[in-house]
């Protein structure tokens, strides 16, 4: 099991986006459920491994996952939530002072 931090979102491919020349990779354009709306959409090149090893390609409107990770050293601890008033105690405390 890994010891990174991860989150993982459903998302959906838009799109299948054909190279402009023949050097380039073909990019698969994925809608990011959840994501705010403005940045919900990621390319990435469209070639993925299956579990024998053999390239293949992701289909438009296909379901898909994006997993995000980030080794312990790249975050912070969230702060804690008051569940009375959905406050994050950081916030509270930065009221307080004002």
């Amino acid at each position: 099991m890994s010891e990174n931090s991860s989150t993982t979102l459903p998302g959906t491919v838009e799109r299948i986006i054909k190279p402009l020349s023949g050097d380039e990779p073909e990019k698969a354009q994925i809608a990011i459920n959840g994501a705010d709306h403005l940045y919900r959409e990621i390319r990435i090149e469209n070639t993925l491994t299956d579990e024998n090893g053999d390239p293949v390609r992701l289909k438009q409107g296909a379901e898909v996952e994006v997993t995000v990770e980030a080794p312990p050293e790249a975050t912070t601890p969230a702060p804690k939530t008051d569940p009375n008033t959905e406050k994050s105690e950081e916030i509270e405390a930065g009221d307080k002072k004002a």
